[in-house]
């Protein structure tokens, strides 16, 4: 597949969140299971993670489990909690020599001791990188997310660090999982769902929107291209008039 041109209208998206979806459905029209699907979507991470610099694009955030996700069959979980395990340990060294941070969010005290510790090394590993920032979110929910910040909000009006009159956007945003990172510009959701399924709920408001048929194992380098050229016709309004510039 030829990888397109991308249009010079707009500046190319800075931030690009990804709900990777469909390894279940991909696998089971060849006949394997599950687990075989989510391998697959893990190599289709490693495309996407390579091809984004080259792209400008300098945030890639990727919906990795669920909050919601912890209800699947006891046996699906463990496998994917030890892809993410392999995952981990097999691709932080590969991460940090090509510049790529590493970051994770979500609700971590869910997730086995071994497995935070292996996040733990590859964030303090990556953390001076800057060539891209990749988060994925894992145990995350967006709703979650929110009730954690109003929380953290509440013990400080309460400890006398902040009047409830001082609560604004940015006081919000400042005590969400995502503080520090800037909102995404593209939220691309592939195998054929719209929905965004309780992902950066707050951090979408003026995300565009792009919904694509491939299932994420199938998901390539020259597809993100395609999208990020798609984006970069679209007038982006913010609620105005006219279209801001990134």
């Amino acid at each position: 597949m030829t990888t397109p041109i991308v249009s010079a209208d707009r500046d190319p998206p800075r931030h690009v969140a990804i709900i990777m979806d469909g390894n279940g459905r991909w696998a089971k029209t060849r006949g394997r299971p599950r687990i075989y699907g989510h391998r697959q979507g893990a190599a289709a991470v490693r495309r996407v993670v390579e091809a984004a610099p080259d792209l400008s694009i300098r945030y890639l955030t990727l919906f990795g489990f669920s909050s919601e996700n912890w209800i699947r069959p006891p046996d699906e979980v463990e496998e994917l909690m030890g892809l993410l395990r392999f995952y981990l340990r097999s691709e932080i060294a590969d991460l940090h020599r090509n510049g790529v941070r590493l970051t994770v969010i979500g609700d971590r005290e869910r997730l086995a001791p071994d497995i935070g510790e292996l996040i733990r090394h590859g964030e303090s590993l990556t953390a001076d990188n800057r060539r891209l920032t990749l988060t994925i979110a894992l145990s995350y929910g967006g709703r979650l997310e929110i009730a954690a910040a109003a929380r953290a909000l509440a013990r400080d009006v309460a400890q006398g660090h902040l009047a409830p009159e001082d609560i604004d956007e940015a006081a919000v945003a400042g005590r969400l999982f995502t503080a520090g990172l800037p909102d995404p510009d593209l939220l691309i959701r592939t195998s054929g769902e719209q929905r965004i399924s309780n992902f950066l709920l707050w951090q979408m408001a003026y995300a565009e929107l792009m919904f694509v048929d491939a299932h994420w194992p199938d998901f390539t380098g020259a597809d993100l291209a395609q999208a990020v050229a798609a984006y970069r016709q679209r007038e982006r309004r913010f609620g105005g008039t006219r279209a801001k510039r990134d």
